[in-house]
């Protein structure tokens, strides 16, 4: 329950801070200046200057980014900026990145150390959302939201010092409206997944590890780290994992994996705890865990002995995280914001599909490309 609550308030904070940071600009009179200086660079996108401000902020999180949109009067626009906000690489997505880069991508180095090989796979993660963007947005201004293009009419107000009771009262009237209209809907959907995570937690998965810990010698800690893996791996979502492994496999992946994705619906960094988890190391491990970097490093399929995690396989996960709509709270808040729960379901299925099969477009690519780390 404390980790549900943890996971709707880590939200507002952001929300409110970034509706100030809007109200400012627009009390100012600099958001209108933004907009008409991105309008025609946003015009490529058959949306109008006033998309930018969300889209950028997605970077930081998509749920107040999509709350942003709220500025855009078009409703063919507002909803377009929407749908292709979640595919802005978050703060939530860098985690995950970092653990796999710091774990299979080597530290080499080109032009005397000024640019690496580490940091450029950062930044093809964050150019691959951008760039799936393009044509998505291009495909929902064509289809779902056919339309003329309304003229870009904008007024450019004189600059003026921002009035703080403007800003305060916007910045709570966003808090408030979040945590009553989006807040009960995600905490509903964090404890489910705690719940498939937690349960059936049964006597006989203690006893098999108490037995083993009895027969090796273990010390408290480690019984604690075992148990906790095993409460996991016995779990309703490891058995989702196995369920889910033979549609994963093409890319790769094991149940484990499948198990820790499945986990990170309620916030994509969750993967890193569940991974630490299922692998005996508990969950107070963090990107930089190089315990964990270790296990990925270290886990071999059962039937063949061979390694999991190859460089293709990790550059799969990678941009199966940079696609996939896997958070919860920015589907609450879409379907919210649009009004519409038909929209977060278009939204899901069409960002996981598009994030399987770029994992798997990059893992065959990658995998002929470099077969040395195959």
């Amino acid at each position: 329950v404390i980790a549900g609550v943890g996971g709707v308030l880590v939200f507002l904070p952001q929300i409110m801070i970034l509706f100030g940071l809007i109200a400012i600009l627009e009390d100012c009179g600099y958001m209108a200046r933004a907009a008409y200086m991105m309008d025609r660079l946003m015009r490529g996108l058959g949306l109008s200057g006033r998309a930018f401000i969300p889209l950028l902020s997605a970077f930081a999180c998509a749920v107040p980014a999509i709350m942003g949109a709220r500025a855009i009067s078009d409703r063919r626009e507002r909803f377009v900026t929407i749908l292709i906000a979640p595919f802005m690489s978050c703060s939530a997505r860098l985690p995950v990145y970092t653990l796999i880069i710091g774990a299979f991508v080597p530290a080499t180095s080109y032009f005397g150390g000024w640019l690496g090989l580490q940091g450029l796979v950062m930044l093809g993660m964050y150019l691959v959302g951008v760039i799936v963007a393009i044509p998505v947005a291009w495909l929902l201004k064509t289809t779902a939201f056919a339309g003329p293009q309304p003229p870009f009419f904008i007024e450019l107000p004189t600059y003026k010092r921002p009035r703080v009771r403007a800003v305060l009262q916007r910045m709570l009237f966003a808090g408030h409206h979040f945590l009553m209209r989006a807040g009960t809907v995600i905490l509903c959907v964090n404890l489910l997944v705690w719940a498939l995570a937690y349960f059936p937690h049964t006597s006989q998965t203690a006893a098999r590890v108490e037995a083993q810990a009895a027969a090796e010698g273990w010390d408290d800690s480690r019984v604690e780290s075992e148990l906790a893996g095993a409460y996991l791996r016995d779990s309703y979502l490891g058995r989702i994992g196995r369920t889910i492994e033979p549609a994963i496999r093409p890319i790769g992946w094991d149940w484990k994996i499948g198990m820790a994705v499945a986990a990170s619906f309620p916030a994509r960094e969750v993967v890193i705890a569940t991974l630490g988890t299922i692998y005996n190391l508990g969950s107070d491990v963090d990107e930089a865990s190089l315990p964990l970097q270790q296990k990925l490093k270290d886990a071999r399929w059962e039937h063949s002995g061979e390694p999991i995690f190859t460089l293709p396989v990790a550059l799969s996960l990678m941009v199966f995280f940079a696609l996939c709509a896997q958070c919860s709270s920015t589907l609450v808040v879409i379907g919210r914001e649009t009004r519409s729960w038909v929209w977060p379901i278009v939204s899901f299925v069409g960002m996981t599909t598009l994030a399987y099969l770029g994992a798997w477009a990059t893992m065959r690519i990658a995998a002929a490309l470099l077969p040395a780390w195959v």
